[in-house]
């Protein structure tokens, strides 16, 4: 009887709950410059540390709402110029120091200053005040009502940093959010260490480790071997099928912010031509593209806008691929005989593969295309900051961005006063009928004089080990932010 019952209790033990997963280890393909979100516009940074280790007033979950953050709630006054915060209370920096208002206010003006290097200035352009009433509410005011000023601030642009801290963040971030920086071996990995003093519901992994794998096949084989356990933004669409036929993944595929574009330069001959823009535009096959580079899996656009925003109107059909237009357009500017130019391309997989078949595609109208790829500093010295360059391939993943052809100084050197003056009505309008008819009136300015090439909004193509749970699907804004992933726990035999 007793021999029987120690067969019975060995036979329990060894039928169990495996206990949940608490390390996260995550695949990133591009590694960032820095991880300061304020100091550039590289959306790596991001997908790294935005709602991990910095955190805003407010933050932008995956269906692109609008939720609390470092302030609990808010109100805004009638005219739409002032913003009353509440912030929660018994909050701390990652080096300890306490959060409170001045720590707003501090953020804000840098980022407004007149030497700020923030990637997103614009967003604090409008703001006249900022009043402190006690340490947990203060007033932000406008200039005038911006409806979108509340989404801004829930951009990575705008985290809250600390003043004892800030310049340290490029490379030892401090944060408030539920992540503390612990390591970064560049080139290989960065670290991160849970919380435990988070002013909020503490995340249940204990540890973030993000795997830099540049290389497509070298992500597909990290995956299979259990290097890493998600790669949210799996850089290779061509073998997703191989991850849907594994019942130890899941894959999802969802849409981001990200407009795909060749980029011209408006102010260089003989882009500053019009009819050079309409004839590469005509060139253009975004089909090709897409099925080419993309595998299929992306959504043609003719502006920069999103598909999935309720204001979107499709321009694809405005300068249909066809050759024999787009050589009579040639000729008309002058060049029948062609011309040469150069395409910069930035390190990421699309980009590349684009540029390939772009250059391919503008071939047969006389365009001969030389192209440079570039890592990414040399891209944003030579392309972003010193407008160095013919045409160049990216995707802008800032939401609802098209206010950036109003800037005459950005890198596609777009001077326009029609476009720049239907931006400004956007600004100072609060009639949400109006601010529709106005974001449809600037994509089609934009797309009819062809300011660019528009190819396809980026997918965004999640691969991840079965039982990984609260992985955002889409990319409303660059972010992967860990604070509600886990593992749910397996039932199984336990090995003896």
């Amino acid at each position: 009887m007793r021999r029987l019952f120690t067969i019975f209790i060995l036979s329990v033990s060894l039928i169990t709950s495996a206990s949940a997963q608490t390390t996260l280890k995550v695949g990133l393909q591009l590694e960032p410059p820095n991880l300061d979100p304020i100091s550039g516009a590289a959306a790596a940074i991001d997908e790294v540390v935005y709602g991990n280790v910095f955190e805003g007033l407010v933050r932008i979950d995956e269906n692109g709402d609008i939720k609390p953050g470092l302030a609990n709630f808010w109100q805004i006054s009638t005219d739409g110029k002032s913003y009353l915060f509440n912030l929660a209370e018994g909050v701390s920096f990652h080096d300890g120091s306490p959060f409170d208002a001045e720590d707003v206010r501090f953020s804000f003006n840098r980022a407004r200053a007149q030497n700020s290097t923030n990637a997103k200035k614009y967003i604090f352009e409008p703001i006249a005040n900022i009043d402190i009433f006690d340490p947990y509410t203060i007033m932000i005011s406008l200039n005038q009502a911006r409806p979108d000023f509340l989404f801004n601030i829930g951009l990575g642009d705008a985290v809250i940093v600390s003043s004892k801290s800030v310049d340290k963040n490029a490379s030892q971030p401090i944060g408030t959010g539920p992540y503390k920086f612990k390591k970064w071996v560049r080139g290989d990995r960065i670290e991160f260490e849970r919380n435990e003093n988070y002013w909020g519901a503490l995340p249940k992994m204990e540890a973030i480790t993000f795997k830099i794998i540049t290389d497509p096949l070298s992500a597909y084989t990290a995956m299979k071997a259990g290097d890493i356990d998600t790669f949210p933004n799996y850089p290779a669409p061509e073998n997703l099928f191989l991850f849907n036929n594994d019942p130890s993944y899941e894959v999802e595929v969802g849409l981001t912010a990200g407009e795909t574009i060749l980029s011209t330069n408006n102010k260089r001959a003989p882009f500053d031509n019009i009819l050079v823009r309409k004839a590469m535009a005509h060139a253009i096959n975004r089909k090709e593209i897409i099925e080419g580079a993309m595998f299929g899996n992306a959504e043609p656009i003719g502006s920069h806008f999103a598909p999935t925003h309720p204001d979107y109107v499709d321009l694809t059909g405005l300068y249909p691929h066809d050759l024999t237009k787009a050589k009579a357009f040639m000729r008309e500017a002058g060049y029948g005989d062609g011309f040469t130019a150069s395409l910069k391309l930035p390190p990421p997989i699309y980009a590349r593969r684009t540029g390939e078949l772009i250059a391919h595609q503008l071939s047969k109208i006389g365009i001969k295309v030389n192209i440079e790829n570039m890592e990414w500093a040399q891209w944003i010295d030579q392309v972003l900051r010193n407008l160095n360059y013919d045409l160049t391939i990216v995707s802008h993943v800032e939401p609802m961005d098209i206010n950036i052809y109003a800037n005459p100084n950005y890198y596609f050197g777009y001077d326009n006063k029609e476009f720049q003056a239907i931006i400004k009505k956007i600004d100072s309008s609060s009639n949400p009928e109006e601010i529709s008819a106005l974001y449809k009136e600037a994509q089609r300015k934009i797309a009819d004089d062809a300011v660019n090439g528009y190819l396809f909004q980026m997918g965004k193509f999640g691969v991840w080990k079965k039982g990984l749970k609260g992985m955002w699907r889409n990319y409303p804004i660059r972010s992967n932010d860990f604070r509600d992933v886990y593992f749910e726990e397996q039932e199984g035999l336990m090995n003896d």
